[in-house]
């Protein structure tokens, strides 16, 4: 499994339709933004306008923090963005902190770059001139202070390189972001919208950064990159700061009732970020094609077999759902 997700592999293997299914693989909020006022007809009839997307990105600005001093540049999902940095670092060798979000390194390696494992941000190799960091991190939910982040901005700015931060589960941890500690250091920051706001279908996602950088990503994406409905939901959304506030209260309250679900079903509970939890089990994998069994989607890693990771249920219902499942299969194995 890549990225989680992908219902329709879990039923061709497991059986079911996807509306059957409880979908916790994801790490994306089960609470998503319902926005208050309906498109308007012509966001889907019209060519995204300059003048929507400069809404888009002000809201964008206020709501992550980002400092005047920085570009900012929205797109088509952050992962559209990590496939375009590379083409805009340096050559030099690029130090991945893992385990992580593996699709930087394949970005970095498709674009011919040569990269390092990186297991702890503060050994950095005197060879990197590029370093890449998830924080909070996917998907252990280990944290870098902000202090640090920037003393390795600094030391990276120096070879002439960058720091590049994906912080696509930030909005969940307030503080966590680097943005607004920013001033000259040479550091790009990924947000990705759709997961904090449970509307990853919309595809949208910013990088901020040093301007001239920003600037030759947004040219890369070239014309109307974000749609229309992206442009219009996006910007009501980030101007939503009392939503934003009152879904980090929410799903923070929920990973605590999640978090005691999975210690009594005999499951460790040892990372994650208010969206997720990571837990040790004996036999991920076979806990994972049990759950499945179950009509119950789960993340496991081909690198670490007795982590798994289990998203928010959303519900008491859902959670009521997996708990009962977690006993069946706890018994199986």
């Amino acid at each position: 499994m890549l990225h989680g997700g992908d219902l329709s592999a879990a039923c061709e293997t497991y059986g079911g339709t996807s509306d059957g299914w409880l979908d916790l693989s994801t790490g994306i909020n089960p609470h998503a933004y319902e926005p208050r006022r309906a498109v308007p007809p012509l966001n889907w009839t019209r060519l995204p306008d300059r003048a929507s997307n400069d809404k888009l990105l002000s809201a964008a600005r206020r709501a992550y923090q980002v400092p005047d001093h920085l570009g900012l540049a929205a797109a088509p999902g952050t992962q559209a963005l990590i496939s375009l940095l590379p083409g805009l670092m340096p050559e030099g060798e690029v130090a991945i902190a893992v385990p992580t979000y593996t699709s930087h390194k394949s970005a970095f390696v498709r674009a011919g770059h040569r990269t390092t494992e990186l297991s702890s941000v503060y050994a950095l190799p005197a060879s990197a001139q590029t370093a890449v960091i998830v924080n909070p991190n996917n998907p252990d939910g280990r944290l870098v202070d902000v202090k640090s982040l920037l003393e390795i901005a600094r030391t990276l700015g120096d070879r002439g390189g960058y720091l590049i931060l994906d912080e696509a589960f930030a909005d969940v941890i307030p503080g966590a972001s680097i943005l607004p500690h920013v001033k000259d250091e040479p550091v790009l920051v990924l947000r990705s919208f759709g997961k904090f706001f449970g509307l990853a279908g919309l595809r949208l996602g910013f990088l901020a950064g040093p301007k001239d950088v920003v600037g030759r990503a947004a040219a890369m994406l070239d014309s109307w990159a974000v749609s229309g409905p992206a442009l219009h939901i996006g910007t009501e959304a980030l101007n939503d700061l009392d939503w934003q506030q009152k879904i980090q209260r929410q799903v923070s309250d929920e990973m605590g009732d999640l978090t005691l679900a999975l210690s009594e079903a005999g499951l460790g509970v040892f990372g994650g970020t208010p969206l997720y939890a990571l837990a040790a089990a004996r036999n991920a994998a076979g806990l994972h094609h049990a759950l499945a069994r179950r009509h119950i989607w789960t993340r496991v890693f081909d690198y670490a077999p007795t982590w798994i990771r289990i998203g928010l249920p959303g519900s008491h219902a859902n959670l009521t759902r997996l708990t009962a499942a977690l006993a069946e299969a706890m018994k199986e194995l």
